[in-house]
């Protein structure tokens, strides 16, 4: 027979890996919020001398940062803006179609995301080069959108494909226009899937190091920015604008969760 801490331990078993998988992802960025708030001795921020707020005082207080940082978010904010619309209307043509070359297309959709980034930034430079295109904002932005649209299909399509097809073949019945189907039923089904290839794009876009140092030439982005700083001393400002993007994105993950649970309420 199974003692009394057994028994609850195989009860409790689910719940016990999913707190320490979430504290073993959360645990490096504690890290990063504790030593925002450290003065080191140095230029190298990685050991605890004592507590200070002059970085969060002064985030701007490295040259250069914060001019990496607006560009990065630029791009970011482009790069979604761009992979959303040509994703969705993608994915939309690949769930409700049937044409000539729609397996390859599906093929070339998934290549981006199964290709080694080193690979597909060296093949986008060596473009770059051959069509002499100057390196810069534009090429960083391109090569963004290009790897960006290939999750923005993959979820999207994915959203589509479980969609109810009889929701919109009622719309229709009662009369509405193929534009009416589409703003009021079709889209909103839609939006969760199109939401979450967005904030995917933002955030590979954002985040990407690889592929930008392939084709940025002198412009130099934030993940640029943070890798240099690395070889001569990373500032402390750097925690705090990753302390600062966490804490965003943990909110808009609540905002999220609080809007979807009232929508349930409200439903039901």
């Amino acid at each position: 027979m199974q003692t009394r801490p057994m028994r609850w331990l195989c009860r409790n078993i689910v719940v016990i890996a999913g707190v320490l998988a979430l504290g073993y992802l959360i645990l490096p960025n504690l890290v990063v919020l504790a030593f925002s708030f450290n003065k080191p001795k140095g230029r190298f921020n990685y050991t605890w001398n004592h507590f200070s707020t002059d970085a969060w005082q002064h985030p701007c207080g490295v040259a250069d940062m914060c001019g990496s940082l607006t560009l990065s978010l630029r791009l970011a904010v482009y790069a979604t803006l761009g992979a959303t619309v040509l994703g969705t209307m993608t994915a939309f043509a690949l769930a409700r179609y049937r044409f000539r070359g729609r397996a390859a297309t599906n093929l070339l959709i998934f290549l981006p995301m199964a290709m080694p980034e080193v690979v597909m930034g060296a093949s986008l430079g060596t473009l770059f080069l051959n069509m002499r295109i100057r390196f810069g904002f534009w090429t960083i932005l391109i090569a963004h959108i290009m790897f960006c649209m290939s999750f923005v299909v993959v979820a999207v399509k994915a959203r589509i494909m479980s969609m109810d097809p009889r929701l919109e073949q009622a719309a229709q019945d009662l009369y509405a226009t193929p534009a009416q189907t589409f703003l009021r039923i079709t889209l909103p089904l839609a939006a969760p899937g199109i939401a979450a290839g967005a904030l995917l794009s933002f955030a590979l876009s954002f985040d990407d190091y690889i592929i930008t140092s392939f084709n940025a030439g002198s412009t130099v982005t934030f993940p640029m920015f943070v890798w240099g700083s690395a070889q001569r001393g990373t500032p402390v400002q750097v925690n705090v604008i990753g302390t600062a993007m966490f804490a965003v994105a943990v909110l808009l993950v609540v905002a999220g969760q609080l809007v979807g649970g009232r929508r349930r309420g409200a439903r039901s």
